[in-house]
C-alpha cells in the first residue's frame, strides 16, 4: 500500500463521519484563530434550543436518570440534546470518532415507549446517554483507535462493558478520539486528527482518553467511560477540569477492548482498567453501582465477585487523608504545591484529619519499573498494524517510539518480581508512625499545570498507581490565576533528565498560557477500595465546595 492509498482510506473515513452529523446541526462558521476558549460557543451557536441547553447544562447523570425514570423528561429529548451538543463539540474540538446518533435516537424512543407502557426501567441508567472511548467495541461500528489498518472493520460483538451499560438502560451515542498507538498524552492520530482542549486550545486535551475529556468539558456528554494504564483517564480529567477514576483492574470489565495488541498481551506487562469520567462525584459512584448490579464477574473472568455495597466505604471515625507532595523524580511546579496546601487547609477546616506523608524513597522507584513493564511486548503488534498500510507515526511519536525486541521470559519474571516486592513495601504507607490507618491520600496529577500541546512530561504521578494497582481519581479544584504565575521552583537541584524537562515547562514557557486552565488534585486509595475512594473524594470535594469561589468553575 502506498502513502496515497492510506490517505484515501482516511478521506473515506472522515466522509463517513461527516455524513452522520445532520446538516441542521452543522455550525455556520468556526471560531477565529485568536479565539482560544470554546466554552460559550455551544450556548451561542444556535444549534441547541433553550430547553436543550437546559438539559445539557443543568443536569448531571444522576438527576437525568431520575427525571427520565419519573417521566419528567423523555429519553429521546435528552439524547437529542446531547447528540446535538456532541456534534457541536466535535466540530469545535475534533473529539469524536464513531457517531451513533441515529441508532441512539431509535433506542431512546424504544426506552420511552417501554416506560410509557407501565414497565419498570431497565436499570439505573435507563434513557441516559453515555459516551465511550474509541477502544470499546460496539457491534457494527469500528474500533479503529485511530489506525488506518483497523478502519472499516466493524466489531462483530460488543465489549463486555458495552453489554452491561445497555442492560442498565444506557443509550450509547458516540465514541471518542485517542492518540495514535494509545501511547501518547495528547490525542492525535492520522485518521481523525487532533483533539483540542475547549477550555484553552493552546494546551493539551490530554490522552489517551482525550476525546472523552474534551467532550465532557463542553457538556457534550454527561457520563463518559475511558481507560487508563498510565494516566489515560486522570490526565484528560485534569486537562479538562472534570472528575475521573481509574479503578483497580479487577473491578470493571475490560474484556472486548481494541488495544492494537494480541489477546492476552495486556496482562504480560501492566493491566489497564476502564473507568468513568463525569461532572459530579455522585455520577462516578452511580457508574460503579450500576456496573456492580449487573454482576460483571459472571461476564468477565478478570472481575472479582464483590458487590459495590459490600465494599468498605466511609470510616466510623473522621477521615484521615494523607498529603503526598512529590515523587522524588520530578519536582512539582509552585502552583501544584500551592493547590495541595489549599486542599489540605480546606480538609482541616471541615474536620478531616490531614497526615503529611513522605514516601519519596518508594515513590521514586515506580516510574522506571512501570516504563520497563509498559515496553515488555516491544510495541511489535502496533508496528505490524502501522506497517500493513505504510501509515507513518504521528510527529510526536516519531521521535520517541520504535519497534523493539520483546522482553525475554526471564527478564519479564524479574520485572514482575520487583513489582511484587515494591507492592509489598508500599503496604506500610497506609499507617502513620503511630500505627493509625490512613484512608487515602492526595497528590499531584502531574508536577506541572496543563501544558501546551505535545508537551506533557513524564507520567510518574499517575502510572505509579497503575503499577501498584491502587484506585486513583481526580478532583478539579480551581483555575490557574495571575497569582500563580510569579513563584519560582524552590528546590534548585535538578533531579535528573525527567526533572530537567519538567522544569522547562515552568522556566522556558510563557506562563500566561496556563491562565484559566484547571488545577486539580489526585486522590489515591488502597487496592480494590474503590468505594472508599469515592467516599473520600466526595468528602474532599465537599470540603472544597464549602468555599465555592475556590472550586473550578465548571459549565
Amino acid at each position: 500500500m502506498t502513502s496515497l492509498e492510506w490517505q484515501l482510506i482516511v478521506s473515506r473515513k472522515k466522509d463517513e463521519q461527516r455524513a452522520r452529523i445532520p446538516s441542521k446541526w452543522l455550525l455556520k462558521s468556526l471560531p477565529a484563530r485568536d479565539v482560544i476558549s470554546y466554552v460559550d460557543i455551544p450556548r451561542k451557536c444556535g444549534v441547541l434550543s433553550i430547553e436543550e441547553l437546559h438539559i445539557t447544562e443543568e443536569y448531571d447523570a444522576t438527576s437525568l436518570a431520575e427525571a427520565i425514570r419519573n417521566m419528567k423528561l423523555k429519553s429521546v429529548d435528552v439524547v437529542t440534546a446531547f447528540c446535538k451538543r456532541a456534534a457541536v463539540a466535535h466540530q469545535l474540538t475534533n473529539c469524536l470518532t464513531e457517531i451513533l446518533f441515529e441508532d441512539a435516537l431509535s433506542r431512546a424512543a424504544e426506552l420511552d415507549a417501554h416506560l410509557a407502557s407501565g414497565k419498570p426501567p431497565l436499570g439505573p441508567l435507563h434513557g441516559v446517554p453515555v459516551s465511550l472511548k474509541d477502544t470499546f467495541k460496539i457491534k457494527g461500528y469500528d474500533a479503529s483507535i485511530g489506525l488506518v489498518a483497523l478502519t472499516f472493520k466493524p466489531a462483530q460483538e460488543n465489549a463486555t462493558l458495552v453489554d452491561i451499560l445497555l442492560a442498565a438502560g444506557a443509550v450509547l451515542y458516540c465514541k471518542t478520539n485517542v492518540p495514535q498507538t494509545l501511547m501518547a498524552l495528547d490525542s492525535h492520530n492520522n485518521v481523525f486528527g487532533r483533539t483540542l482542549n475547549p477550555l484553552n486550545t493552546l494546551v493539551t486535551a490530554g490522552g489517551s482518553s482525550g476525546g472523552e475529556g474534551a467532550l465532557l468539558a463542553l457538556r457534550g456528554s454527561v457520563l463518559g467511560v475511558g481507560t487508563d494504564v498510565g494516566g489515560s483517564i486522570r490526565i484528560p480529567a485534569m486537562c479538562n477540569g472534570i472528575y475521573g477514576i481509574k479503578p483497580s483492574w479487577q473491578r470493571i470489565p475490560y474484556a472486548g477492548q481494541e488495544g492494537g495488541q494480541l489477546p492476552g498481551s495486556s496482562t504480560l506487562g501492566i493491566a489497564a482498567s476502564a473507568g468513568p469520567l463525569a461532572h459530579s462525584m455522585r455520577d462516578i459512584e452511580l457508574f460503579f453501582q450500576t456496573v456492580s448490579e449487573q454482576k460483571p464477574w459472571e461476564l468477565d473472568p478478570d472481575v472479582l465477585p464483590s458487590s459495590w455495597n459490600s465494599l468498605a466505604s466511609s470510616p466510623s471515625r473522621k477521615w484521615r487523608i494523607g498529603v503526598v507532595r512529590r515523587d522524588g523524580v520530578m519536582e512539582p511546579h509552585p502552583p501544584i504545591l500551592k493547590v495541595l496546601d489549599e486542599v489540605a487547609s480546606k480538609m482541616r477546616s471541615t474536620g478531616i484529619e490531614v497526615v503529611e506523608m513522605d514516601i519519596v524513597p518508594l515513590f521514586s522507584q515506580c516510574q522506571s519499573l512501570a516504563n520497563a513493564l509498559f515496553g515488555i511486548e516491544g510495541g511489535n503488534s502496533m508496528f505490524d498494524l502501522l506497517e500493513a498500510t505504510k501509515e507513518p507515526l504521528s510527529p510526536w511519536l516519531a521521535t520517541r517510539l520504535r519497534r523493539k525486541t520483546a522482553v525475554s521470559l526471564d527478564k519479564a519474571r524479574e520485572l514482575h518480581a520487583r513489582r511484587t516486592e515494591l507492592q509489598k513495601k508500599f503496604l506500610k504507607i497506609w499507617k502513620d508512625k503511630q500505627g493509625e490507618e490512613i484512608d487515602a491520600f492526595i497528590c499531584p496529577v502531574a508536577p506541572h499545570p496543563v501544558p501546551p500541546i505535545d508537551r506533557w512530561n513524564g507520567v510518574s504521578y499517575t502510572s505509579s498507581w497503575v503499577l501498584l494497582d491502587y484506585p486513583a481519581g481526580v478532583i478539579p479544584v480551581r483555575t490557574f490565576g495571575e497569582s500563580d504565575i510569579h513563584n519560582e521552583i524552590r528546590n534548585e537541584k535538578v533531579l535528573g533528565s525527567w526533572d530537567k524537562a519538567n522544569r522547562e515547562l515552568w522556566t522556558k514557557v510563557d506562563r500566561s498560557v496556563y491562565l484559566g486552565t484547571p488545577l486539580c488534585v489526585q486522590v489515591v486509595a488502597p487496592k480494590l477500595e474503590e468505594r472508599k475512594l469515592c467516599k473520600a473524594m466526595n468528602a474532599i470535594d465537599e470540603a472544597l465546595k464549602a468555599n465555592s469561589t475556590s472550586v473550578f468553575a465548571r459549565l
